[in-house]
């Protein structure tokens, strides 16, 4: 059987609810042939359902945040394709654990990178149900990206992402955190990598007005603060190739 061309990868914690069904369709797109589920620390069984849904998983004792789970997940990709006779670098396609079903819809995010008209892709969700928030933190990372860039996305805190190998390694070392996406993206831009904004029509969970989805806004502000912070001083602007299809 041939190699597929991308890699699914699925940063999960605590998501045992969701996970399989996302696993499921994932493992159904267009030249997907591995999906690799990085457990950060869960203490629900998000692993073994992922693993019983056909996933690849790797775990974090602890939980170590979104962007290591990332790095961690192309990590894992790259020890996949040592043990391959004939391996191809695979294009890596970011999905949120809670996507579910929906997840199906995915692959128009990949299509672009594998037809080499784009270094990134970046979701504009389809279906834009309104959180619980102020979108304050959505406002900020835009923002900052336009004043770094000249070129703000329409969902900039958007995980569902594809990429080249290239693309990623060229991201590296990535934001900490929530401010993994923000960076991300400043940094492709600003070596002149092509970033193509793609409707999809997912879906997932809507974060809510307690004190916890609270507390993980502030987390997710801090995250990207620092983020654009680290990119603001001394380094001059380009202007952005960002595009919708």
């Amino acid at each position: 059987m041939p190699q597929g061309d991308v890699a699914v990868i699925i940063p999960a914690r605590n998501e045992a609810d969701r996970v399989g069904a996302t696993v499921t369709a994932a493992r159904g797109l267009a030249g997907v042939d591995l999906v690799v589920v990085v457990d950060d620390g869960s203490g629900d069984g998000t692993g073994d359902v992922a693993a019983r849904a056909g996933a690849h998983v790797v775990r974090h004792s602890r939980t170590r945040g979104k962007a290591a789970a990332l790095v961690t997940g192309v990590e894992a990709v790259a020890a996949v394709e040592s043990g391959e006779a004939a391996p191809v670098p695979r294009h890596v396609l970011f999905l949120d654990a809670d996507l579910g079903a929906s997840a199906a819809a995915a692959g128009k995010l990949a299509e672009p990178v594998r037809a080499g008209t784009a270094d990134a892709t970046i979701a504009v969700f389809t279906d834009r149900v309104r959180k619980g928030g102020f979108g304050i933190v959505t406002s900020v990372a835009g923002a900052g990206i336009e004043r770094a860039t000249g070129w703000r996305p329409a969902q900039p805190l958007n995980g569902q992402r594809c990429l080249t190998r290239a693309a990623f390694a060229a991201a590296l070392p990535l934001a900490t955190g929530w401010g993994a996406e923000t960076g991300m993206t400043i940094d492709l831009l600003r070596q002149g990598l092509r970033i193509v904004e793609v409707e999809v029509p997912l879906s997932h969970r809507v974060t809510g007005n307690d004190w916890h989805s609270q507390l993980h806004r502030l987390s997710q502000l801090r995250d990207v603060a620092r983020a654009l912070a680290a990119r603001a001083p001394g380094i001059r602007a380009i202007r952005a190739r960002g595009r919708v299809r």
